[in-house]
């Protein structure tokens, strides 16, 4: 075995560690881990795009808005994380709009990030079901992802973006999103001792959006030219390289749940409430 694979096992099992223990815990320690990953995914987001070096003045409102958020997560009200969130996405595309050196990065960081940290702290939430949800997309994203890989180098066949990701193929996809339905179901049956269509809905539309997300991250690398989006993460990369599918899935349950709510009696407890139709 190399020392590269035995450092990305080692790298691998920690961050499974920290990530699987703070969210059985819940609480301040899932959101502190949430508002981490929001800090670091900016930090990657404006290294990459050039933000750091190039818009020094809005990169500054960047982090600005990111540690609002962030601390909003872990120490305020829920209630304020969309119009936190909107009103920082809405104050940087101002500055965009009215500043001849502003990039649209900039609003599209804020975004990424923060609704990164807000829509994971949201799926978890402190109860119980929040975990089943939790674990519920962990296990839809996971399973999605291993048997993509598995499934495209097996099969081949047709590439799926080949001026996104080469590598990628619609056998992938289509194992990858067999694999994660039945990931979901499995997780679900062993939360609430059911499986029903809307699970399964749920579970494919999520797996859909974590191959959508896998995509989007390697257009912003392949935009700008990056093998990997940090290197924090031996023998992984960056944050963003390991969080890319769940990014995406987590967005389409916190937006779908939300949407939901606004449209019926706005009687929603929780996103977790919503991923199992309760």
């Amino acid at each position: 075995m190399s020392q590269e694979l035995k450092l990305r096992i080692v790298s691998a099992i920690v961050l499974a560690v920290i990530v699987l223990g703070a969210t059985w815990m819940g609480g301040a320690a899932f959101r502190i881990v949430c508002a981490v990953i929001g800090l670091l995914i900016y930090s990657e987001w404006s290294t990459i795009t050039g933000l750091a070096s190039r818009v020094v003045g809005g990169n500054a409102f960047g982090w600005f808005a990111l540690a609002v958020i962030a601390g909003n997560t872990v120490f305020g009200a829920e209630d304020l994380a969309i119009p936190l969130l909107g009103g920082c996405v809405f104050t940087a595309v101002l500055l965009t709009v009215f500043n001849r050196s502003g990039t649209w990065w900039l609003p599209g960081g804020i975004l990424y990030a923060g609704l990164s940290c807000v829509s994971l702290a949201a799926i978890r939430d402190d109860d119980h079901i929040g975990l089943a949800a939790m674990l519920f997309v962990f296990a839809v994203v996971w399973g999605t992802d291993i048997l993509a890989y598995f499934v495209g180098r097996a099969i081949g066949g047709p590439k799926l973006a080949p001026r996104i990701s080469p590598g990628k193929t619609w056998s992938g996809a289509i194992g990858g999103a067999s694999a994660g339905v039945i990931a979901g179901a499995i997780a679900s049956y062993s939360a609430a001792g059911s499986v029903g269509l809307w699970t399964v809905a749920i579970a494919l539309m999520l797996s859909v959006s974590s191959q959508i997300s896998d995509l989007f991250e390697s257009f912003i690398k392949r935009r700008f030219g990056v093998k990997d989006s940090g290197r924090i993460i031996p023998g992984h990369g960056g944050v963003m390289d390991r969080v890319d599918g769940l990014v995406f899935a987590c967005f389409a349950a916190f937006i779908l749940a939300v949407w939901f709510s606004v449209l019926g009696d706005g009687s929603l407890s929780s996103v977790g409430a919503f991923l199992f139709n309760r």
